[in-house]
């Protein structure tokens, strides 16, 4: 069943969207290099604990790490090789972490080792624990760990089931490609999620951008699945699961609160589809979907890449511009600049967008602001950018936290796309809220 929607929440900006170079481009598969580098803090929460040695063979699907507690994943072996070295390696932000180096096998990837299969008819709980032990994090970008965001608190219910396939962010294209070449697993993977949260509605969210997949789903869904496919107008962050629960069911997801507290659970697409393609297999993932793209790339793309793969290798494949000025891991409005070209591709990188010095426009002048109001138009859960900001620089912090509702925002970059005096306002809002968790951290533990 496919239904439009004009429904949407308040605000939000729409930037180009630059869809168009990938998004008619099938999944291809990336060639294995010669050397795999993988961290083992691919996640939110605590790094997974290393089980192997220097030296070691070992087979793709392999696990190489494992969970360290609840909020904690394993890691497998993307690719059969050896373990060359354990140790630190480069991770977004300039930091280093711990790691390992993975030397390639030649021709490796055609044999993967597979573990106990969890079928549908297994308790909500062996499938978690089933989810838990395929590594599987949330493939959006957020990479929080899915059995995490699957458990159903105590005294709570949920009641919709929503599969996040809105993709609103410009130049990507790797859910809209997973929709359409992967219903399959999407389906499978819905009935997982129906018997962990006994939901008793789902549907898929899709923008309208995205109509062909919409279809596509719309006319495969299973007669026997309480599924509705949803289209709902363009606009950026209606990805933020609580923008799109506000489209969909029309519900405002209290401050400080989540989906589950009015009722529902939202997943990403591609992290559906994984769960139906990994679990009836007892596998690992061990690779996931990225579209590379951007002016500064001549093979643009959506690619099936092993984790792990250095981010030099990558821009060497698909032909980078030699004169790169910015390379974003993720999109250009939430994603992250590479400090290092020897960072690798994780489990949260959606995309990687490339861009030459000829196309950006390079202004660093910062100019005050003129009180225009146009971020607060823009910050779809209607905090005051302009405000926080002028906290921000004076690092009122706690000011920011309990009377402006900072931790509120999800970092959107609505409010620093909007701004005409150029002011970096989720910069100074990741920076205040990093500091605003520390000191509670620090509390926590006096």
């Amino acid at each position: 069943m496919l239904k439009f929607s004009s429904n949407t929440f308040k605000h939000g900006v729409h930037p180009p969207e630059h869809k168009e170079d990938t998004n008619k481009l099938p999944v291809r598969q990336f060639p294995f290099p010669p050397l795999i580098v993988l961290p083992m803090q691919q996640h939110i929460g605590k790094p997974a604990q290393v089980i192997v040695r220097e030296g070691q063979e070992v087979a793709r699907g392999q696990m190489l790490a494992k969970a360290d507690g609840y909020l904690s994943v394993p890691m497998h072996a993307p690719v059969s090789g050896i373990v060359r070295k354990i140790a630190n390696v480069p991770v977004i932000g300039g930091q280093k972490a711990s790691g390992i180096y993975l030397e390639t096998f030649p021709f490796s990837g055609q044999e993967v080792v597979e573990g106990a299969p969890v079928p549908l008819s297994a308790s909500p709980e062996a499938i978690l624990q089933g989810i838990q032990d395929a590594g599987i994090v949330g493939l959006g970008g957020a990479a929080f760990p899915t059995h995490v965001k699957l458990k159903i608190p105590e005294g709570k219910f949920c009641e919709h089931l929503i599969i996040n396939g809105i993709e609103c962010e410009p130049y990507l294209t790797t859910d809209h490609r997973v929709m359409l070449e992967q219903a399959d697993d999407i389906f499978t993977g819905i009935r997982y999620l129906l018997r962990v949260t006994d939901a008793k509605q789902v549907i898929i969210g899709i923008e309208a951008n995205k109509k062909d997949a919409a279809d596509h789903l719309a006319d495969r869904i299973p007669d026997d699945l309480p599924v509705k496919v949803k289209v709902v107008p363009v606009k950026y962050p209606q990805g933020a699961e609580k923008m799109l629960i506000t489209a969909l069911l029309g519900k405002e997801v209290p401050s400080g609160g989540f989906p589950i507290d009015v009722h529902a659970v939202a997943v990403n697409v591609a992290t559906t589809a994984e769960i139906g393609r990994l679990l009836p297999h007892g596998r690992g993932i061990q690779e996931r979907v990225v579209t590379i793209t951007g002016p500064g790339i001549k093979k643009k793309g959506n690619y099936l890449i092993p984790i792990g793969t250095p981010l030099r290798f990558v821009l060497e494949h698909v032909g980078a511009a030699e004169n790169l000025s910015e390379v974003y891991m993720g999109g250009p409005m939430m994603g992250v600049s590479a400090s290092d070209l020897d960072l690798s591709i994780v489990k949260g990188t959606s995309g990687i967008v490339v861009f030459g010095d000829e196309n950006v426009k390079r202004s660093d002048k910062i100019y005050p602001c003129i009180k225009c109001g146009a971020c607060v138009d823009a910050c779809p859960i209607s905090l005051n950018p302009s405000r926080l900001g002028i906290l921000a620089k004076s690092e009122a912090y706690d000011t920011m936290a309990e009377e402006y509702h900072l931790m509120d925002c999800f970092e959107c970059g609505s409010c620093s796309y909007v701004c005409p005096s150029n002011i970096p306002l989720v910069q100074y809002f990741r920076v205040a809220k990093g500091i605003v968790r520390k000191r509670k951290s620090a509390v926590a533990h006096v």
